[in-house]
């Protein structure tokens, strides 16, 4: 009989508030990361302080918020009430100390559990608040979520509002650093969700004049087939077009000011809302898939104590309006049928254009049916042995979190070429989140091709398979989609192939952050005590100068010179991946026309005026 282990009252701990964040971060803001995607946890925490000073804005006071981001640390600065001076410790250090849970005074606010801004606190090395009041300010600073500094309250000249200043703790956010881009992006969503607040980044200014309206049009890529349906009513908003181009859906969804990237009741409410609607008014009973065919939608709704399925908020799990009135569903179908129904009878137009893009959906499936099919009966039959596919055991799409944490942000499948590539990172993958699927060379160039190629082409087949994107992101099996081909002229080739397949068929897995490029390193230098990995000529020729006298120098040619043992440090916590973004001043149409379209002597032109050619410094050194 084995030994039992004592259990006595030694064995019973409780925790300070700070210590339970800091031990278990996850249960706050979702996933640590470092920056790389845009619901790591340093863009969670300045989320929460950005959450407070819009609920300033919509309670009516304070119409400019300022945000200065340099050397890691974040800076907020609100023009509210500001917090009241005697509370100024406790909002940021007592757990579920806050006004939102009096639904008078925040009646649809985002941040309702009091703990976002003491989370924050927790994870951070500095943080510092600062209130201003009726003539007074008040600050306190804290180190690591412990008080250090309480300054008495004395008078200033300062406009009254909040000033939080914070620097993420980089021992639980590892090389971290915030990419601009995903902040813009942020900030964007704020503006368009609150028309007539003005927010600066850096002194650069977003502001929205026209509410979600101004957000499709701003994010729009390529021509659409009629001008931006937008219908406000109470505690809702949406706004809706359709594209020329786009094949498939793409809606964008918010509550109380919070983007839910992962959707939830009111985003389902509003694509069974359209279909209701689009049968309604045409009185034909059309396939749901053709009526939100093309479809790009956004929906912003205000509910009264929300509930969302994580503390990160980015799925709606609220099936009421309020406890104990209407549901969510029929709420927005109700107005769907009104607000939709009586736009579609005013404008004449509209209606037919719509009319004939669901006809033409309609036509295009029916031509698919057959080989669609086949393809998918393909695809299941792979599913159960797919040679390509080397399956983890976490998927983002599982309905419960595994019993040893949720870890389903973190699932990733890697899109190599080759078997070589694809046993080195098999062999020192994490079998739980890592999946690998495996390329047997170049794959199609699809651009200007129909959707007819997914089906028709195996390997895009299962790769869409794989992925289980076919009908949308909604049951997308991976949170992170890399790419990891050679760092030579082949592998980057292969790269603007996969990346012109996503852009051409799955815009939205490239819009919603989810595609990656893998960095591995180029270089190994080495002596007899050290061992460095080198991603750019600029590192080897550091370490070549550091490690000197005559180093060993390896150059990897491919992912498949890369040992398993090394490999496994390159795609574990150290991992780099480069996010693919488009940005706002480009339309993918545009970029994919010019880099994979039938215009190769102005290509050729282009690569011409572009050549650089590099100097390889390894010489001067040993020499």
């Amino acid at each position: 009989m084995s030994q039992q282990s004592n259990y006595t009252e030694d064995n019973i701990r409780s925790l300070e508030w700070d210590e339970h964040i800091r031990l278990r971060p996850g249960m706050y803001i979702g996933k640590l990361g470092d920056g790389k995607s845009p619901d790591d946890g340093i863009y969670i925490l300045l989320k929460e302080v950005l959450d407070n000073s819009i609920d300033e804005f919509v309670m009516g006071a304070g119409k400019t918020i300022e945000v200065k981001i340099s050397d890691g640390q974040v800076i907020v600065r609100d023009y509210g009430r500001g917090i009241p001076l005697g509370k100024v410790v406790d909002v940021v250090s007592k757990i579920n100390t806050g006004a939102k849970y009096d639904s008078k005074a925040f009646k649809k606010s985002v941040g309702l559990n009091g703990v976002g801004a003491k989370a924050v606190n927790a994870l951070s090395t500095e943080f510092i608040v600062q209130a201003f009041r009726d003539g007074k300010t008040k600050r306190a600073k804290f180190e690591y979520g412990k008080l250090t500094e309480d300054d008495a309250i004395v008078d200033s000249s300062q406009r009254k509002g909040t000033k939080v200043a914070f620097r993420p703790d980089p021992e639980i956010f590892v090389n971290y650093r915030y990419i601009l881009e995903y902040v813009e992006k942020m900030l964007w969503n704020y503006a368009y969700l609150n028309p007539g607040l003005t927010l600066y980044l850096n002194g650069e200014k977003f502001y929205s004049e026209n509410g979600l309206k101004d957000l499709l049009q701003d994010n729009l890529d390529g021509n659409t087939l009629h001008d931006i349906i937008h219908l406000k009513g109470d505690d809702i908003e949406v706004a809706l077009t359709h594209s020329e181009r786009m094949q498939g859906e793409q809606f964008y969804s918010f509550v109380n000011g919070q983007h839910t990237t992962q959707g939830g009741t009111h985003q389902n409410a509003l694509r069974e809302a359209l279909v209701a609607t689009m049968r309604d008014f045409y009185g034909k009973n059309f396939d749901a898939s053709d009526v939100r065919s093309c479809v790009i939608g956004a929906i912003s709704l205000k509910v009264m104590e929300p509930v969302f399925e994580s503390q990160t908020k980015t799925k709606l799990g609220s099936l009421e309006m309020a406890p104990g009135e209407i549901h969510v569903r029929t709420y927005v179908i109700n107005f769907m049928k009104k607000e939709l129904d009586n736009f579609l009878h005013r404008n004449a137009d509209v209606a037919e254009a719509i009319l004939k893009k669901i006809q033409r959906a309609e036509r295009e499936r029916k031509d698919l049916q057959g080989i669609r099919k086949l393809a998918r009966e393909r695809a299941k039959k792979a599913s159960l042995h797919n040679k390509k596919l080397r399956d983890c055991r976490v998927h983002l799409n599982d309905k419960k979190a595994s019993p040893k944490g949720d870890r389903r942000l973190e699932t990733t499948l890697f899109i190599t070429e080759g078997d070589s590539a694809s046993g080195s990172i098999t062999k020192s993958r994490d079998v739980n989140t890592q999946a690998v699927f495996s390329l047997k060379g170049k794959p199609l160039n699809s651009f200007g091709l129909t959707k007819k190629v997914v089906y028709e082409n195996e390997e895009f087949n299962l790769l869409q398979a794989a992925l289980n994107i076919e009908e949308g992101l909604d049951d997308l099996r991976y949170n992170n989609v890399v790419i990891a081909t050679d760092a030579d002229v082949d592998g980057m080739h292969i790269r603007l192939l996969l990346i012109t397949f996503f852009l051409q068929f799955f815009p939205e897995l490239v819009k919603e952050g989810h595609l990656y490029i893998l960095q591995t390193p180029l270089f190994r230098v080495r002596n007899k005590k050290e061992t460095r990995y080198c991603y750019s000529t600029e590192e080897k020729n550091d370490a070549i100068g550091s490690l000197g006298p005559k180093p060993e120098i390896t150059r990897f040619k491919g992912l498949g010179e890369i040992s398993p043992d090394e490999f496994k440090h390159f795609i574990g916590q150290d991992i780099r991946l480069e996010p693919v973004m488009i940005s706002k001043d480009y339309r993918s149409e545009d970029l994919l026309t010019f880099y994979m379209g039938k215009n190769t002597p102005k290509r050729q032109e282009f690569i011409i005026e572009n050549l650089r050619v590099e100097k390889n410094l390894e010489e001067e050194f040993l020499n």
